[in-house]
């Protein structure tokens, strides 16, 4: 299949950081990361964290993934291809789009893999969410004007009371506030 010709780039809708957005979510790196492999036209939009349920309602595109308590869990990234006039809200979707309507060489799946893939993608998301998410979640980089807002919603998300985290790090004479704060000079980019 030739790559599709069209004279609009595909909308790549990623997590806004702040007025000067930068790339930092993991779901939304793999797609930037085929995007780019497969050489797809694109512009980015970023969305702040608290506008990702309004934009993926006003897309009409249901939230793909469940928070622990079985709530909807609205996220990004999200693509619109216009070409195909195709709306994308999971990376692995994503990605599967871009195999099959922007082949790439080499592809970005080995023939006869995307099973295997799929599988090892639905692992790897779900030991994130229950073991990666609650720690990135605390240290994401917020956007300052909405910075309280996301960090509050987050941590309700992740299903920690407001006020929890300040307890966990006096734990054991305070040895995880002592590493949360040796590990802050890590959480920003430069």
């Amino acid at each position: 299949m030739s790559t599709p010709k069209s004279s609009q780039p595909i909308t790549f809708y990623d997590i806004g950081s702040g007025p000067s957005s930068f790339p930092f979510a993991p779901n939304p790196w793999k797609t930037r990361l085929a995007l780019s492999f497969s050489s797809a036209p694109h512009t980015t939009t970023f969305i702040p964290l608290p506008s990702i349920p309004s934009t993926r309602a006003a897309l009409h595109l249901p939230p793909n993934r469940k928070h622990p308590d079985g709530s909807a869990f609205p996220t990004l990234p999200i693509i619109h291809d216009h070409t195909t006039n195709t709306l994308l809200g999971d990376s692995f979707d994503i990605a599967l789009h871009l195999h099959t309507h922007y082949p790439s060489t080499p592809p970005l799946f080995p023939p006869h893999t995307v099973a295997l893939h799929r599988a090892f993608n639905a692992q790897v998301d779900a030991v994130f969410a229950a073991h990666g998410a609650p720690l990135v979640g605390y240290y994401m980089p917020f956007d300052p004007a909405t910075a309280e807002q996301s960090k509050r919603e987050m941590l309700a998300r992740l299903l920690l009371p407001e006020g929890e985290w300040e307890v966990v790090r006096g734990w054991n004479g305070g040895v995880w506030g002592r590493l949360a704060d040796a590990l802050e000079k890590w959480t920003s980019v430069s």
